[in-house]
């Protein structure tokens, strides 16, 4: 059996395709649409024209995808880029309208709970009472748990590419002392009850999801991918805090010289170890492992472990109405 999921992230668009035999999702395609569509929406602000017609064409084209791998009809969500637009509703309903597929946006709270599960399955039993910590573009999700699902999550405002909008844009560049004074004075408010929680409820063993933080990862000495997912990777907050000062040193543009800074993310870079820096200070973690598993996978093991409906269920209660609603002439009629 194969199953598939397509994720609308605040970049780009990826679709994986896996096997789900023996209760396992292992991975037999990926593929991913360069959209960047935190560059074109800035924070609280509508999802423009544009940037809706070649998200229908990259939902189109991955549905195709899974099709053509013998997973046809892939769960599709977007993530917070798109959950915060005012015109969430609009974009949902011609995403699927224009393509077939029922693209849902998930509480920020459900994204914490999906990539737990995800990093749980991979680390295993033995990694006992878990925390996780995971920076997307627009929010910052954490979460702790003791057994299969956490048992808390939050969901914060927090994202790179978020807050880079907020400080560090349309200023000095690289960015003034102030600029990130103020930007880690908003992550340590935002945090502090959360990062409490955390400290609180002790955690054994600490993840980090995502690409931010596998790119800063790779920035403070973890080995690259080309080793393969199953060597280990962590990552110390003494190194990260070493490398929010290399980065607050260059010039966006030139980060992405350093040690896995990609250029797409090099802008955002700063942002994301300051919001990673913060948090692991706060809830009082030395280290973290870098987890491969997410979001994705959990999305697929939810799948494998409890049947379909459950996505069904995910789709009906978060935005049933807007994915049912006749998409809007102005949209519609738009050029494929």
């Amino acid at each position: 059996m194969r199953i598939s999921v397509v994720d609308v992230g605040s970049n780009t668009v990826r679709l994986m395709v896996a096997d789900a035999e023996g209760g396992v999702p292992l991975p037999v395609h990926t593929a991913k649409w360069r959209l960047r569509l935190s560059e074109q929406i800035r924070p609280g602000g509508p999802v423009p024209e544009e940037a809706v017609e070649r998200l229908v064409e990259a939902v189109a084209d991955a549905s195709r995808t899974a099709e053509r791998w013998g997973a046809p009809g892939p769960p599709a969500f977007a993530t917070a880029v798109v959950r915060a637009a005012p015109n969430r509703c609009e974009v949902l309903r011609t995403v699927h309208a224009r393509t077939g597929v029922p693209l849902c946006t998930l509480p920020g709270e459900v994204e914490a709970e999906l990539t737990f599960l995800g990093a749980r399955r991979w680390m295993g039993w033995r990694s006992g009472p878990l925390a996780l910590l995971d920076i997307g573009g627009g929010s910052l999700e954490v979460a702790f748990g003791r057994g299969r699902l956490p048992g808390f999550v939050a969901s914060l405002p927090l994202g790179a590419a978020r807050l880079t909008h907020e400080f560090l844009a349309g200023g000095r560049d690289p960015a003034s002392r102030d600029q990130i004074r103020a930007l880690r004075r908003r992550v340590r408010h935002q945090l502090r009850d959360v990062a409490a929680r955390i400290r609180w409820e002790g955690p054994r063993t600490a993840v980090a999801t995502s690409r931010t933080f596998q790119q800063l990862g790779r920035l403070c000495g973890a080995p690259p991918g080309r080793h393969g997912p199953f060597t280990e990777r962590r990552m110390r907050r003494r190194d990260l805090g070493d490398a929010v000062g290399r980065l607050a040193a260059l010039p966006a543009a030139e980060r992405a010289r350093l040690p896995g800074i990609s250029a797409p993310r090099s802008a955002q870079s700063l942002a994301g170890a300051v919001v990673g820096h913060t948090a692991m200070k706060l809830t009082g973690l030395e280290s973290v492992t870098l987890c491969p598993w997410a979001i994705r996978e959990g999305v697929l093991l939810r799948h494998i472990e409890d049947g379909p409906s459950w996505w069904a269920d995910v789709v009906r209660r978060s935005d049933e109405a807007a994915v049912r609603a006749p998409v809007p002439l102005r949209l519609a009629s738009a050029s494929h």
